[in-house]
């Protein structure tokens, strides 16, 4: 039943998004620039160039602007060839305290929201010694990704809540935009000012974990504001 109460109010639920979040973003920025600068390579194109363009679209998207000539499932298989690659030889940190967060988590009761694919996250995580959640919305799960709602409104109704109950911890304006479209509670984490929307901001993922399981217990008293 959606947004069960006990008695002590509806249960709370805690969406995470993995690249930047989770995932140090720095690492990150690395892993994608260097996938899509060999790609690049490959088919004769300025890296850097594609990289630019790949930072604020899909890969279906990328290709349209940077590769139009070119067939995209041709393109796409290439990209996925390469990023299969790196989650097996790449290099992975996570952020301090993010395994401790998520595993203080109650099962059942968080979620990830991704625009990479399930297998990757589940790669890079077990190779970061991050605990994989239940229910995992990826790429291949919708046809509208971040910034449109969907991608979180899939997650909560996987996960049985009502969006109202729903924390989103985000790192980046197009996820947060995501989350608030959803109608749902968004924080930000992991930037040194706050991404415009959220509803409370955080330095870091560690400085947040405390404030992120009081709201899962419901307990917190500025869930939606400073």
């Amino acid at each position: 039943m959606i947004g069960d109460s006990d008695g002590l109010g509806a249960k709370k639920f805690v969406l995470f998004d993995v690249d930047g979040t989770l995932i140090d973003a720095v690492d990150n920025q690395r892993r994608v620039w260097g996938v899509w600068g060999v790609w690049a390579q490959r088919y004769g194109l300025d890296p850097d160039e594609v990289y630019r363009v790949a930072l604020r679209t899909r890969p279906m998207e990328t290709f349209a602007q940077v590769a139009a000539g070119r067939d995209p499932q041709e393109c796409l298989a290439l990209l996925h060839e390469l990023e299969d690659e790196d989650v097996r030889s790449g290099v992975y940190g996570a952020f301090e305290g993010a395994a401790e967060l998520l595993e203080a988590l109650p099962t059942g009761g968080w979620a990830l929201v991704t625009s990479n694919y399930e297998h990757r996250v589940l790669g890079r995580f077990a190779r970061t010694g991050l605990p994989a959640p239940e229910v995992i919305v990826d790429a291949a799960s919708v046809a509208e990704g971040k910034p449109s709602p969907v991608p979180y409104l899939l997650a909560a109704q996987r996960l049985g809540a009502a969006p109202q109950d729903c924390l989103v911890v985000e790192d980046a304006p197009t996820g947060v935009l995501s989350g608030l479209r959803a109608g749902m509670t968004v924080w930000g984490v992991n930037a040194p000012a706050a991404v415009d929307g959220v509803h409370r901001h955080f330095a870091s993922l560690s400085e947040a974990a405390a404030d992120i399981l009081a709201f899962t217990c419901g307990t917190h008293p500025h869930a939606a504001a400073e």
